[in-house]
């Protein structure tokens, strides 16, 4: 019998998978947790086969929980919503064995669980084409500029900061903007997001 604890935060998607996963013969779900802590918890508690969780959850999201899993003997695999390359490039880090998307039929999953229990790795494929198509292209620098426009701070405040001229500053954001392709801060940000290469 296949043990799985599921980490999702949506009550209702919760109750659904759990049902459906007892359903399967050869799984039974032990536990349900609503955020990452109650996951962590959980795994300690029921020494679980698997863990299955979503990434946004309050207290604690799905990738933190997973780095704290990670070598304890607990199978996980992250579903999402999210195919963005860099949560898997961290999903990746922390050992996961899966990274399923939502919208995946939902046999999917339980043909998923049982070849992870037999050794192997099951990630979504237009993650895979992702990662490897698409590296983060800003120096540990220019993310460092970008992190601070992001948190809020002016031309003067970054150059005070990174103890640099507010000149250099305004030419690593025009450096920023061109490789991100975009034409303004705003889109900069909100594509290095989408991207999911904000620590």
């Amino acid at each position: 019998m296949i043990r799985i604890v599921i980490a999702e935060d949506q009550r209702m998607l919760l109750g659904a998978l759990a049902s459906l996963l007892d359903l399967e013969e050869d799984m039974k779900v032990v536990g349900r947790a609503s955020n990452g802590e109650e996951a962590i918890a959980l795994v300690h508690q029921h020494k679980p086969d698997i863990c299955i969780m979503d990434i946004e959850m309050p207290a604690k999201t799905g990738l933190d929980a997973a780095e704290e899993l990670k070598g304890l003997g607990t199978k996980v695999i992250i579903l999402t919503t999210f195919a963005r390359s860099g949560y898997f490039e961290r999903a990746l880090k922390a050992g996961v064995c899966g990274y399923l998307l939502k919208d995946s039929p939902s046999e999917e999953l339980a043909n998923s669980i049982r070849s992870v229990m037999a050794g192997r790795r099951i990630f979504a494929s237009e993650l895979v084409d992702d990662a490897y198509g698409q590296e983060n292209p800003l120096t540990e620098r220019e993310k460092e500029v970008l992190e601070l426009v992001a948190d809020g701070k002016n031309t003067k405040e970054i150059a005070n900061e990174l103890f640099i001229t507010t000149g250099t500053v305004r030419n690593y954001i025009s450096v920023i903007l061109d490789k991100l392709d975009v034409s303004n801060r705003i889109e900069a940000i909100t594509r290095f997001k989408e991207k999911g290469w904000f620590k």
